[in-house]
């Protein structure tokens, strides 16, 4: 048993004050209202719940401060992105995905969405454990202190009716059949679900997507990210990627539509009608020169709002939040598109990773809190309720998860995470 005594706390119903968190086995067992911590361990400035990156590639982490010497465009940096990914085994991922982990636990991260499809070994020949690279991410993310949501990536072509490229060998199973095969042998834990991804209409055929869809657990798609992906739907199909998804029966509650950048109206109303959730990536997005989606209207339309750090370019989900309302406010010439309380919802968003216990400071969730200092160069002077607007990974002081102390004072248990990641990049 132990328990925690916040100043201010962001409970289900919003901000309170003096709030007394009692944990046993890692679950929350009480929550009150108390005016003095007394025995309990004070945690600073405004507690969240804990974050969720909605969408993660550990990998890209590699990637920051690299790729901007000669400008180009998402095609470009994606083929430094091959490279990349061809210089990994499951060893050294491992190694990066701990270091990578570890950063997004000092940020706050409780639980990573992570987006996997770097399966075999470089040219696609299969490892003697198939699932050496999946297990070795999820080993990461326990060693790390954060729990994990392996959403597993069917990747079968390397363009609408094109034949996967040689550097693209390593993420495909061959057929959908196999790669639902390999799927099946990956095994939740304590810390890890399993869930499943569409790569992208572009990777995965028409004929491929009711079985990826019809996984028995959280599903991911990267979907409409870039007009060409839109462009090459209609000229292969005749209709937009998001009708293609509607009409394989993969739209509802338990997809989550990654990006979700350059969608027309119909699209909108199909994602929000079914209920299907947006993530959105706003730093990537950025970093990339995506473009700016319609979360408000998204949002408006009935989808449920995540959001994830997607290349890294950025580990922050304070950052991103803002950047969230930042690009409607640049978007659409108006301020206060999402309040402070909507963008902490899409922050500490754990159902569209299959953890819809989580994400809240309430009886029976999971023990996960961070604590974000509010005496800061950044955040001195903020309201408590409005600390979304203000803080960055920089204030985060004290990580819970699961009731075990992952970071405290911003150092994490592992040590120096600058170090970690210095010897693995």
């Amino acid at each position: 048993m132990s328990a925690y005594w916040c100043a201010s706390a962001w409970l289900p119903d919003g901000m309170a004050s003096g709030v007394l968190v009692e944990v046993a086995d890692g679950v929350i067992t009480s929550v009150s209202l108390v005016d003095s911590p007394g025995a309990a361990q004070v945690l600073p400035g405004v507690v969240f719940p804990g974050f969720a990156n909605a969408h993660s590639h550990a990998f890209h982490r590699a990637l920051r401060g690299r790729t901007h010497g000669d400008g180009g465009t998402f095609w470009t940096w994606r083929e430094r992105m091959y490279e990349l990914a061809d210089r990994l085994d499951p060893d050294s991922y491992y190694l990066l995905a701990r270091a990578a982990y570890a950063e997004m636990a000092l940020s706050g991260i409780t639980c990573v969405g992570e987006f996997h499809y770097l399966h075999h070994a470089p040219g696609g020949a299969r490892y003697n454990d198939p699932n050496a690279m999946g297990d070795a991410v999820i080993q990461a993310a326990r060693d790390a202190g954060i729990r994990i949501t392996l959403l597993d990536a069917c990747y079968l072509a390397g363009g609408i009716g094109q034949p996967i490229s040689p550097q693209q060998q390593r993420f495909s199973d061959g057929d959908v059949l196999a790669w639902a095969a390999r799927v099946a042998d990956l095994r939740p834990s304590a810390h890890a679900r399993i869930g499943a991804a569409i790569h992208s209409v572009r990777a995965v055929p028409r004929e491929a997507l009711p079985v990826v869809a019809g996984f028995d657990g959280p599903v991911h798609v990267h979907l409409s990210e870039q007009p060409a992906e839109n462009d090459a739907c209609l000229a292969a199909y005749g209709v937009t990627p998001t009708q293609l998804l509607a009409d394989a029966g993969a739209l509802g509650p338990r997809l989550t539509a990654v990006h979700a950048t350059h969608l027309t109206a119909e699209d909108i109303r199909l994602l929000g009608e079914s209920g299907t959730g947006a993530c959105l990536c706003p730093t990537t997005e950025a970093d990339l020169a995506d473009g700016i989606g319609p979360a408000r209207e998204l949002a408006d339309a009935g989808s449920p709002l995540s959001l994830g750090s997607d290349q890294h370019a950025v580990v922050d989900m304070l950052v991103e939040a803002r950047a969230l309302e930042h690009g409607e406010r640049l978007r659409t010439g108006q301020r206060g598109r999402f309040a402070p309380a909507e963008l902490v919802r899409a922050m500490t968003a754990h159902a569209s990773l299959g953890w819809p216990e989580a994400g809240r400071i309430a009886v029976g969730a999971p023990a996960d809190l961070v604590a974000v200092r509010l005496d800061s160069a950044r955040t001195a002077g903020s309201l408590p309720e409005q600390a979304v607007m203000a803080a960055t990974a920089s204030d985060v002081d004290t990580v819970v998860v699961g009731g075990r102390v992952v970071v405290r004072s911003g150092e994490h248990v592992l040590g120096d995470v600058g170090r970690l990641l210095a010897e693995v990049l």
